[in-house]
């Protein structure tokens, strides 16, 4: 592993977007700490350790080259950062309230109402930001370099949130401006970026408000208004990432991980030029949800600027359905034949358990999504590498 992200050069890699299924225990933990209750640090940084060892393990196993730590420190991947850092003590935010899904009250019932609190567990921001987090962070980069110990993989990655993802769940009553809470997120946010690519790693920065945010924060707004507020969020972004060399960089962009309507998503081509300006030369997508799936037309007359290159989700993270290998292959052809095969690492929509106890696809499942997405990639390599 080094400071280059792997192409697809001799086959179609394969990658996911970052969370992956956590044991019952650790679950247990997290959710504990989440609530304000009494947790033994040292048994919740074992159990961490334990999961993320068996997360990289079954991952090689499924056949993943470019791996990830399953983000088994986290409660969520965004709500994180209540966790390590300063300023997050104010009221908790109001469940989630996508437009889409509140077109159908009774889907917008099942969803919202019964949730679990873990997941909306999103307290305020009222005080000054700072980074706190190093030890947890460390911890997390250690159990990582522990597991990679002694397995093959092509690299592995590190997801971390961006500012604007935070800003949109979690709002503040401290800062006077939006761009002032942007900005000092990014300088918070900077210190996992500095030490995930220090490290040696991909850093991969969520930004589901680059696409999310139209119909969870903008949805009753124009669409100027919305395109206008995601220079705001890239320009944030690109500070927090200042001097780190894009090349280290993948930036993951989602209409939402919930198996929802979806039909008020903004298109991607109405962001894809805001999603060209970070700093970042991966670009993952979602092109397996069915909203979206479609849009892989669109590459072929906005392609990738010079160096960048695709990272669309070609398994579905939100059912239990397990993609047959040759349909992950078409998916993977799509791209492959619009830009390249060498622009091309075949991925995952979105997290598989972005919050803890939030995810509706059974763990098992998972991890036999994950072998049809290996199983798929190696149909389409033989297509490409004759």
């Amino acid at each position: 592993m080094g400071d280059i992200m792997k192409r697809s050069t001799e086959r179609i890699l394969t990658t996911h977007t970052g969370s992956l299924p956590r044991p019952p225990e650790l679950l247990r933990l997290l959710v504990e700490r989440t609530e304000g209750r009494d947790v033994d640090e040292g048994a919740l940084r074992e159990a961490m350790r334990s999961a993320t060892h068996d997360a990289v393990r079954r991952q090689v196993e499924a056949g993943i080259d470019v791996v990830s730590d399953g983000e088994m420190g986290k409660v969520g991947f965004a709500n994180y950062v209540q966790d390590r850092m300063t300023g997050f003590g104010g009221e908790h935010g109001a469940g989630f309230s996508a437009r889409d899904v509140m077109d159908f009250p009774e889907l917008a019932d099942r969803m919202y109402r019964t949730a679990p609190a873990t997941r909306l567990h999103r307290p305020g921001n009222d005080a000054a930001i700072g980074y706190t987090g190093a030890d947890a962070l460390a911890a997390d980069l250690d159990a990582l370099a522990a597991a990679l110990d002694g397995v093959r993989v092509e690299e592995a990655f590190v997801p971390a949130a961006s500012p604007g993802c935070v800003v949109q769940i979690m709002p503040t009553t401290h800062y006077a401006t939006r761009r002032d809470y942007l900005f000092a997120l990014a300088d918070a946010l900077r210190v996992e970026y500095l030490a995930i690519t220090r490290a040696g790693h991909t850093l991969q920065v969520d930004c589901p408000d680059l696409a999310m945010g139209r119909h969870l924060e903008f949805g009753d707004r124009a669409l100027a208004e919305f395109l206008a507020n995601l220079e705001l969020h890239v320009e944030a972004l690109n500070h927090g990432l200042e001097g780190i060399d894009p090349e280290q960089v993948r930036v993951h962009v989602c209409w939402g991980n919930y198996a929802g309507p979806h039909h008020r998503d903004v298109a991607l081509r109405d962001i894809l030029d805001a999603v060209y300006r970070v700093s970042a030369n991966g670009i993952s997508v979602e092109a397996a949800n069915p909203r979206h799936e479609h849009e892989w037309t669109v590459f072929a007359d906005s392609p990738p600027p010079p160096g960048k290159f695709l990272v669309p989700g070609v398994i579905d993270s939100c059912t239990n359905t397990i993609e047959h290998p040759e349909l992950v292959a078409q998916r993977i052809g799509r791209y492959a034949n619009l830009v390249g095969r060498d622009n091309v690492m075949a991925a995952v929509d979105c997290g598989f358990s972005i919050h803890v106890g939030s995810s509706g696809v059974d763990s098992e499942v998972i991890w036999a999504k994950l072998e049809a997405l290996a199983q798929g990639a190696a149909i389409a390599s033989r297509r490409f590498w004759r």
